[in-house]
C-alpha cells in the first residue's frame, strides 16, 4: 500500500468552508500505511476550527476506504503561523489585498437596491441567491444593510459566525451560498449605529478581506435610500449591476428611481426594475391589488429599462423568510417562487463582458 494511493483518496475530503481539498490545502502532512493502520497528520488551519470534527470523520472514511486499510489513526494538529501564512496567500491566488472584486474580476455583481425600506428587497436578494446557486453557478452574498441586516435570519443562519484563517475572513455557507454580514459580528439584539467612515470601512474590509473565492455572481443587498453604504458601493464597486426593487405604489415607485439615480451617478449600470408585492393571488386565480399596480412599469420606464418581474404577494414566501428556508426551495411552485427562479435564470444567462478587462496575454 503507497502513500499515493492514501493521498488519491484524502483528496476527495473538502474542507467544507473554504471548499477545496485539503490536500491542496496542504492540511495533511505524513500519510502513511503499515499492516492495515493508515497513520495521518492532519494540520488544521486554526486552533478550534469549527469543522474540526468533521473533517476528522470525513478523513477516517475516506482512509477506510482504500483497499487494504483496516484501521484509522489520525493525529489532529493546527497549521503553524507561517503555513497559513502560506495558505492565506494561495487562497488570494497572488492578488493584492482589496483586488479580489477588481476590474479585471469576471464575477458578475448585481447591487439590489431600493428606494424605502419594507418593500422585500432582502428577502428577493436572498431568494435570487439560493436559486442562482441551485443553477450550478457560485454564488456570494454581502449583506450591505449594516443598519438593518436580516440575511442570515432570512437564509437559516442567525447565529453563524465566519472563520479567520490569517488576515482572510471565510464566509458561513447557507443553500450553498456564501454569506457576510456585520450580523455574525455583532451580540444578539445589538444595534449598530455607525457614521459614514465606518460605514465604508466596513464594506470595504468586507470586500478586501472576506474570502468568496472565485465567484460568478455576487449579490449585495444595499439599505434602502441613497446614502452612505450606497455612495461607498458605487466608489468601490463602480462595474456593479443594479436591480432596483419597488412595490405597486406609486410613491414608493417615486422614490425608488431615486436609488437608481445615485447609482448612474457612480457610474453603476441599471439593468432592470422588479416590482414585488404585485398581487395576492386567488383562489380563482384573480389577483387582488392591495398595493395598488403600476408602479414597477413606471419606474422601468422613466428609467428606459426592462421590469425583470412582478412577483406577487405570498404567504409562502414570508413563511420562508421566517423559517430561514427560502421560497424557491420550500415552495418553488409557488407563484412568487416561479417568478424569481424566472430572474435567476435571466441572470444566469447574461454574459459575462470581457471589454476593458486585461486578459492576461502577450503578444510573443
Amino acid at each position: 500500500m503507497t502513500r499515493s494511493s492514501l493521498l488519491t483518496a484524502l483528496d476527495r475530503v473538502i474542507d467544507p468552508e473554504i471548499r477545496r481539498p485539503i490536500t491542496e490545502l496542504d492540511m495533511v502532512g505524513s500519510a502513511t500505511v503499515t499492516d492495515g493502520v493508515a497513520a495521518i497528520d492532519l494540520k488544521l488551519t486554526i486552533v478550534g476550527c469549527p469543522a474540526a470534527d468533521r473533517i476528522e470523520a470525513d478523513v477516517r472514511a475516506a482512509a477506510l476506504s482504500v483497499p487494504g486499510v483496516a484501521s484509522v489513526a489520525v493525529n489532529v494538529g493546527v497549521m503553524t503561523a507561517a503555513e497559513r501564512a502560506v495558505l492565506t496567500e494561495r487562497l488570494r491566488g497572488g492578488r493584492p489585498r482589496g483586488t479580489q472584486f477588481g476590474p479585471d474580476s469576471l464575477t458578475r455583481i448585481y447591487a439590489i437596491t431600493s428606494g424605502k425600506g419594507g418593500v422585500g428587497k432582502s428577502s428577493l436578494t436572498a431568494n435570487l441567491g439560493v436559486a442562482l446557486a441551485a443553477r450550478g453557478l457560485r454564488v456570494g452574498i454581502l449583506d450591505a444593510d449594516v443598519f438593518g441586516f436580516s440575511i442570515p435570519g432570512v437564509l437559516g443562519i442567525p447565529d453563524a459566525k465566519p472563520t479567520k484563517v490569517g488576515e482572510l475572513i471565510m464566509p458561513p455557507i447557507a443553500h450553498d451560498v456564501k454569506v457576510i454580514s456585520i450580523g455574525m459580528f455583532v451580540d444578539a439584539g445589538t444595534a449598530v449605529s455607525w457614521r459614514g467612515p465606518m460605514l465604508h470601512r466596513t464594506i470595504q474590509q468586507f470586500l478586501s478581506d472576506v474570502h468568496f473565492g472565485d465567484l460568478d455572481v455576487l449579490l449585495l443587498d444595499l439599505p434602502p435610500g441613497t446614502g452612505d453604504v450606497a455612495i461607498s458601493i458605487g466608489q468601490l464597486l463602480p462595474q456593479a449591476e443594479v436591480i432596483v426593487v419597488t412595490t405597486p405604489q406609486p410613491a414608493a415607485a417615486e422614490v425608488a428611481e431615486r436609488s437608481a439615480i445615485v447609482a448612474r451617478q457612480t457610474g453603476q449600470k441599471v439593468i432592470g426594475v422588479i416590482e414585488n408585492m404585485a398581487g395576492l393571488v386567488q383562489p380563482d386565480g384573480s389577483l387582488l391589488q392591495l398595493f395598488g399596480e403600476g408602479g414597477g412599469a413606471d419606474v422601468a420606464a422613466r428609467l428606459g429599462v426592462d421590469v425583470l418581474a412582478s412577483i406577487p404577494l405570498s404567504i409562502a414566501l414570508r413563511q420562508g423568510g421566517d423559517a430561514g428556508l427560502p421560497v424557491v426551495l420550500s415552495a418553488p411552485t409557488d407563484p412568487a417562487a416561479t417568478a424569481i427562479l424566472a430572474v435567476a435564470a435571466q441572470l444566469a444567462s447574461r454574459p459575462r463582458g470581457l471589454a476593458g478587462r486585461p486578459l492576461g496575454l502577450s503578444v510573443s
